[in-house]
């Protein structure tokens, strides 16, 4: 009997930050040694990104032409999803290419703001630990306000991830007032939250977003929750789902979400 894990944030090689031996194929035999329910591949999408490794674009034509040669074949379920990196004004470039491809499953992540990036620095620069945490919520609020062509938001609160921070963490209750308020407006949207357990990876303890966060979006209506590993090579692929699984269930959650063709569907929890 096949377990009801779907993972749906996995980068494949051809996002230019994963491992080389990270291809579909590889990934559905690592999945159907799990046995996992499916796998959802969301290859990122940065437009006009200052880091010169996403600078390259995939071709979504060809590759949506490689996903159906690879589903024809697959041992489980996989679906084609895709991570945006939201701008504010990228919305009609963002919403030309996924009207264009038929996508199952879009997170919306965000990686820049203000033209700098997280990844490789430039954000935290003449910033102070708080000042860029706040400005981080700040566009992430914009953002669910802006912009509401996706199914779940990424990754919430992965900056603590960056910046060289000696205490890589964040007093909830400094940002309690704002991350609630994108709370609201995602579940007004009717959008979910990815449980995005690669902080366990990083050292930090924690997913994204950590547990607190995960009880507002519960209290303010939430229902959609995804799991995602964000594997980048293939060994991480459902890594720690399983502490995830007891957090949703701590938190009083009993479904998780999943998605085809943009739908969602729910899966009750084991």
């Amino acid at each position: 009997m096949r377990n009801y894990w779907f993972d749906h944030h996995v980068h494949t090689n051809d996002s230019p930050d994963a491992d080389k031996e990270a291809t579909m194929t590889r990934y559905i035999k690592r999945a159907s040694e799990l046995n996992m329910a499916g796998v959802v591949f969301t290859d990122h999408l940065d437009l006009d990104t200052p880091v010169k490794l996403f600078q390259d674009i995939i071709d979504y034509t060809r590759y949506h032409k490689h996903f159906l040669e690879v589903q024809k074949n697959s041992s489980i379920p996989i679906r084609m999803g895709i991570e945006i990196g939201y701008q504010p004004h990228l919305n009609n470039a963002l919403n030309a290419l996924l009207g264009r491809v038929p996508f199952d499953f879009v997170i919306c992540s965000m990686h820049v703001t203000d033209g700098l990036d997280y990844y490789n620095g430039d954000f935290f620069l003449g910033k102070t630990q708080d000042e860029a945490y706040m400005r981080y919520f700040e566009s992430v609020l914009e953002a669910v306000n802006r912009y509401d062509n996706y199914d779940v938001f990424g990754h919430l609160d992965y900056i603590i991830r960056y910046g060289g921070y000696e205490t890589k963490d964040y007093a909830i209750d400094r940002y309690e007032a704002i991350i609630k308020e994108i709370l609201n407006v995602i579940v007004r949207n009717q959008k979910g939250l990815e449980i995005n357990t690669s902080g366990f990876r990083y050292g930090l303890g924690v997913t994204h977003p950590k547990i607190t966060v995960l009880k507002w979006f519960k209290e303010l209506g939430g229902k959609i929750v995804t799991l995602g590993s964000d594997a980048h090579k293939v060994d991480d692929l459902a890594a720690d789902f399983d502490k995830a699984v007891a957090m949703l269930k701590e938190v009083g959650f009993t479904k998780i979400a999943t998605f085809k063709q943009r739908k969602v569907s729910f899966i009750e929890i084991i």
